[in-house]
């Protein structure tokens, strides 16, 4: 078997930032992943950087970090990631409570502002005023995630990386300590491995009999051939059912369920949202269930037709435009927070996965985590008595 200083399994924006950064290093790194064409959470996601975000020291640092770095991403690496920034409108049901939902925004590190009905149309002109009661907005980074998973592989290679399109089978042990990584036809050697799987993290870590905290949920989105109408904003509600979903779903007395295929934890629900790219199509979106099955099939149709009726109380005007519908699975956590760090009870086995909202500070963890791989004492981001590696370290759910 060929050997390597890292493998990292699975090739999104979380594997392949990793991957660069480690090789940046200069370990010698294989980056393994399952489809030659991306159908994961990166491909399908919003592409927003919610930098403003933070509720936390720790939070707020690594924000502010990753706004930083995909500031200067497209010069490093020599590809234009389409990084910009827009204006995020959050809309408020018309039968919401503006001061509650506002309160909840408050201790945010860049609060957003609170809009008019008004307000909020001049903002954005495609908005159904009569559908809600304001909405806030703040500024709002933004990526082709598309485009910069694959500018971070393009980098990768030119620093010598590896990348081999494999689906990963199992792992390879040494007593407790994980030497390997192998694929349906080969195996690889390494001194360390990083599961970098997203929603399908938790299987993998199952068949090595660990268990992280890593969940996923089953997204679907609408996605459309670029259009003539223009979004100026990106549209998504102000109170988003997605977090209550994971929450809820990853508590202690429904864990059992996760383990058992064709469960169905919680019913589906649906936050209506939109973005535009640069190249003017739109992603429309967005269904989430909790399925414990991941090759669970669900009824495209009536997916489809939630969604635009959902996107048509908003934005009547994208409703009905001609658009296919797309599904990936996508990983969170059951504390929010990202799932980072090497397995205790398995030296040499890494995680880094779960993050909820992963564009916005993939870039500065992956440095932070190659950091720490090359040495540095820099990982620790000091928030209370804690750092950065035991507030997020997989072993705080074991």
């Amino acid at each position: 078997m060929k050997s390597y200083d890292w493998i990292v399994v699975g090739g999104g924006i979380t594997g392949a930032a990793l991957s660069y950064e480690l090789a940046k290093k200069g370990f010698a790194v294989l980056l393994l992943e399952r489809d030659a064409t991306m159908q994961n959470a990166t491909r399908f996601s919003y592409g927003g950087l919610a930098y403003w975000s933070g509720t936390t020291d720790l939070t707020r640092q690594l924000c502010r970090e990753g706004i930083e770095r995909h500031r200067n991403l497209s010069a490093e690496l020599d590809a234009d990631t389409e990084f910009r920034e827009l204006d995020l409108l959050l809309t408020i049901d018309a039968d919401a409570d503006i001061e509650k939902i506002v309160e909840n925004y408050a201790h945010f590190a860049i609060p957003p502002q609170l809009l008019s009905v008004a307000e909020a149309g001049e903002l954005e002109p495609l908005l159904n005023k009569s559908a809600i009661a304001g909405a806030l907005t703040v500024r709002h980074g933004h990526i082709s995630p598309t485009a910069t998973n694959i500018a971070y592989c393009q980098g990768f290679a030119r620093l010598g990386g590896t990348i081999k399109i494999a689906e990963v089978t199992g792992l390879i042990a040494e007593g407790n300590r994980i030497s390997g990584v192998k694929t349906v036809h080969e195996s690889y050697a390494c001194e360390n491995a990083v599961i970098c799987a997203g929603g399908w993290s938790r299987t993998l870590l199952k068949a090595a009999g660990i268990s992280a905290g890593v969940y996923f949920s089953r997204a679907e989105i609408l996605e459309t051939e670029p259009v003539d109408l223009k979004l100026r904003t990106l549209v998504m509600p102000a109170v988003l059912k997605r977090f209550e979903l994971e929450a809820e779903s990853s508590k202690i007395e429904v864990n059992f369920l996760w383990d058992e295929p064709g469960n169905e934890l919680l019913p589906p629900i649906l936050d209506a949202g939109a973005i535009q790219f640069n190249d003017g199509s739109l992603r429309i979106g967005q269904l989430s269930r909790t399925l414990s099955d991941l090759n669970a099939k669900v009824d495209r149709e009536t997916s489809e037709t939630a969604i635009r009726a959902g996107i048509g109380k908003v934005l009547p005007a994208l409703a009905d435009l001609p658009a296919t519908w797309h599904d990936c699975i996508v990983a969170f956590s059951a504390d929010k927070l990202p799932i980072v760090g090497e397995i205790g009870s398995r030296p040499g086995l890494h995680v880094f996965s779960g993050l909820s909202n992963p564009l916005a500070i993939v870039p500065a963890l992956a440095e932070r985590f190659a950091d720490s791989a090359a040495g540095s004492k820099d990982w620790a981001i000091k928030s209370g008595i804690a750092s950065l590696n035991e507030i997020l370290s997989p072993n705080r759910f074991a």
